[in-house]
């Protein structure tokens, strides 16, 4: 059995192709203005990463901010999977034990609370500002002429508690610049940003309640310094992330796929 799971997103658009359970292909392209091609791009790397052709994938499962238009690049595509239903499969895929799951991408954060076949008992999402996702880091960084990447592992460098508006972007922004002005070292700012984001992710998890294993998926799980902000937030050791955690909302659709199948 074949299946893929296709996350059309607003930043990346990434395709799963799994056989039998286990994964055996996937591929990332930048989603841009026009969805079915970056779908259809996606979905046909995927399938030659996993060295079959596409007529081989027998379910289809798309999911995603762009999930309706999966269906319409390939029309066999079985069912669209919402996110919450998404990342709880994932979760349970790369950890069975775990009950709670965040989703951290470029665009929103969720969580969920899990039974223990990664179904969503409870959720919550954060989609009114962009300060509870990975854009909220993306345009601090611009703010202070850092590279992204090395945003995370500047907050680590800092043990300083410096409070910031974590409701608005906007205001963020005027904050990080008022800090600047003050001459407050880069990676005590850098710090503050990243634990006025996590605020905003522990408050929503903790809104469900914190059960067992905690996981973490999207691409925002590749930062240093936000993971040490929600460990620390949560009061947690260990915060469970797959290895490329941006694949985990596409992950989840090829196995609903498969459980369709």
């Amino acid at each position: 059995m074949i299946t893929a799971g296709i996350d059309c997103g607003a930043k990346n658009t990434k395709t799963v192709v799994m056989k039998s359970g286990k994964i055996i292909g996937k591929a990332k392209v930048l989603t841009g203005f026009d969805q079915n091609k970056a779908i259809l791009e996606s979905f046909e790397a995927a399938c030659k990463g996993a060295g079959i052709s596409a007529d081989q994938v027998e379910t289809i499962c798309g999911t995603g901010s762009g999930r309706d238009s999966v269906k319409k690049a390939i029309p066999k595509t079985r069912e669209l999977v919402n996110d919450i239903k998404a990342m709880g499969k994932a979760a349970n895929y790369f950890f069975p034990g775990a009950r709670t799951v965040a989703d951290v991408g470029a665009e929103e954060g969720k969580a969920a609370k899990l039974d223990k076949n990664g179904n969503a008992l409870d959720f919550a999402v954060n989609e009114k500002c962009a300060a509870g996702a990975g854009a909220f880091i993306e345009a601090m960084s611009r703010a202070l002429e850092t590279e992204l990447t090395e945003m995370g592992p500047l907050a680590l460098r800092s043990d300083k508690e410096i409070p910031m508006n974590a409701q608005c972007a906007i205001f963020a922004e005027s904050e990080v610049v008022g800090l600047i002005h003050g001459k407050t070292k880069k990676e005590d700012i850098s710090k503050a940003i990243h634990d006025a984001m996590a605020g905003r992710i522990v408050s929503m998890i903790r809104r469900i309640g914190v059960n067992e294993d905690v996981v973490m998926i999207g691409g925002v799980g590749y930062n240093p310094g936000f993971v040490a902000a929600v460990k620390k937030g949560l009061g947690i050791g260990t915060l469970h992330i797959p290895e490329e955690p941006e694949y985990g909302i596409a992950v989840g659709a090829a196995v609903v796929a498969e459980e369709l199948s």
